[in-house]
């Protein structure tokens, strides 16, 4: 019942992260524009992985694509190529995570393949929350360095003393869901990882039996055996086994002269 509940809990968290991640690699808000000492407050600002946007303050808003794939910065490339990665992956876990949830049955299936799969879309959930994780990060990083680059020219000439007007960027709201959607996709799929030792058939273990050899004047021990010539005159030979101990005599019969003939 535990390893059914966290496999479906791993499932549920894994599609919302997915979910997560497709609605933040869609949205415009990835930069937004700083109105800090801004005097111009009219038209604001904002742009996102696919196109760039205006929105004047009569509540008119125009957005115009990125019609170029060379002219785009190789960090923004970056940041497209992890995220469309991380949906791809993320969506092929979730296929297969469907096929392995212990609670549906297809046909005659194992439980050994059910944890194959359920470590298989565990994995791809985890690498696609790594990859939306780091395309927020990497699209970050490069805001903070274009914000204090642009912030150090903005006081030019006179001591500093006079400001020149520039547009600065900041964090806008796709990259906090991009942050909490690649999380949620990274539990997730250590969910479904741990799910998967639940539901791999424990091994049977046969007790093993050891035969040993009867033989005559050797005398038989746990751990080792001992032999014994018996040539001698009066030889008592022991034969001790597992069940219990006890001294068999024998004797020795003498030579004859009718053996030596």
């Amino acid at each position: 019942m535990a390893v059914t509940a966290c496999q479906g809990l791993g499932f549920v968290v894994s599609l919302i992260g997915i979910a997560g991640v497709i609605a933040a690699t869609c949205m415009d808000q990835w930069s937004t524009q700083d109105l800090y000492n801004n005097p111009v407050t009219a038209v604001f600002n904002y742009q996102g992985l696919w196109r760039s946007c205006v929105r004047e303050s009569s509540g008119f808003t125009e957005c115009r694509g990125y019609f170029t794939l060379l002219g785009l910065p190789a960090m923004l490339q970056a940041v497209r190529a992890l995220m469309i990665v991380g949906i791809i992956l993320g969506a092929i876990g979730l296929l297969v995570s469907i096929f392995a949830l212990k609670c549906i049955r297809i046909g005659s299936m194992e439980d050994s393949a059910k944890a194959k799969m359920t470590l298989t879309s565990g994995v791809m959930f985890i690498i696609a929350g790594l990859c939306a994780i780091a395309g927020v990060s990497v699209f970050a990083n490069m805001l903070v360095t274009n914000f204090w680059m642009s912030t150090a020219n903005m006081y030019t000439g006179l001591g500093g003393m006079v400001q020149t007007v520039q547009t600065r960027y900041t964090f806008g709201s796709a990259l906090f869901v991009g942050w909490v959607a690649g999380g949620l996709t990274l539990i997730g799929g250590v969910m479904m990882c741990i799910a998967c030792r639940g539901l791999v058939p424990e091994e049977s273990n046969y007790k093993t039996v050891s035969y040993h050899a009867s033989g005559h004047n050797v005398a038989y021990k746990t751990g080792g055996f001992k032999a014994s010539t018996g040539f001698g005159p009066s030889t008592k030979n022991k034969k001790i086994y597992e069940g219990g101990a006890h001294t068999e005599d024998e004797g020795q019969s003498q030579p004859s002269k009718y053996d030596y003939v």
